[in-house]
């Protein structure tokens, strides 16, 4: 699901996709009774920096006060972006670059990456006592995430400095060392290195700008 102008949404309607995003499913009561749904979903989300658009942009003079920016981006509430995995932030294509032929690295060579990093996780998290109970990652059940998202000292202190600095929550932490463990697979590396973790810290970049 892709949701453009984020924080434009009432927050409400934010709000209730917290358990869905958490959890997977959905869980709707009414007077006569309380049903459960499957909701398992990719959400993929894009705002504006500032309400006109320009906070940090290096050409043109940002027009909102601190007080807007602010308010702006307070619209999304931190417990929702504790649930989002990346934080991308996406600086504007410069004229030459539209215009080039440079091509980036090909479709069919990620897609291999990809499926190769799939294959791995399955493998790994496949069958736990008989019971398949995850195919990636960012599925892992608590009882599996201690044994296969250890790291080392290294990165250990890293996170730790973030965690500190950007004031982030134990769900921040789980998922960034989830992320730093998709980052492993995909590299092919059976332990997680203090590089995947510093990386998966900088896919979170909207809790880096919520510290301003």
């Amino acid at each position: 699901m892709f949701l453009d102008e984020l924080p434009e949404f009432k927050r409400g309607t934010l709000e209730v996709m917290r358990q869905p995003l958490e959890d997977g499913k959905v869980t709707i009561s009414r007077a006569a009774g309380t049903l459960t749904f499957p909701s398992r979903f990719m959400l993929v989300a894009a705002m504006n920096p500032c309400p006109c658009g320009y906070y940090g942009d290096p050409k043109r003079e940002c027009r909102c006060s601190p007080r807007q920016v602010e308010t702006y981006r307070q619209r999304i509430s931190g417990p929702l972006l504790d649930r989002i995995d990346l934080h991308i932030e996406v600086p504007q294509v410069e004229y030459r670059d539209l215009k080039g032929g440079a091509t980036g690295e090909p479709s069919e060579a990620i897609r291999a990456r990809v499926e190769a990093a799939r294959s791995i996780q399955k493998e790994r998290f496949g069958t736990y006592k008989g019971k398949v109970v995850s195919k990636t990652n960012s599925s892992l059940p608590p009882k599996l995430f201690q044994q296969h998202c250890q790291i080392d000292r290294e990165g250990s202190s890293m996170l730790e400095q973030a965690m500190n600095e950007m004031h982030l929550s134990a769900r921040a932490h789980d998922r960034i060392l989830k992320v730093a463990r998709t980052l492993a697979d995909l590299a092919g590396m059976e332990q997680i290195a203090a590089n995947h973790v510093l990386e998966a810290i900088q896919f979170r970049s909207l809790d880096r700008r919520m510290q301003w």
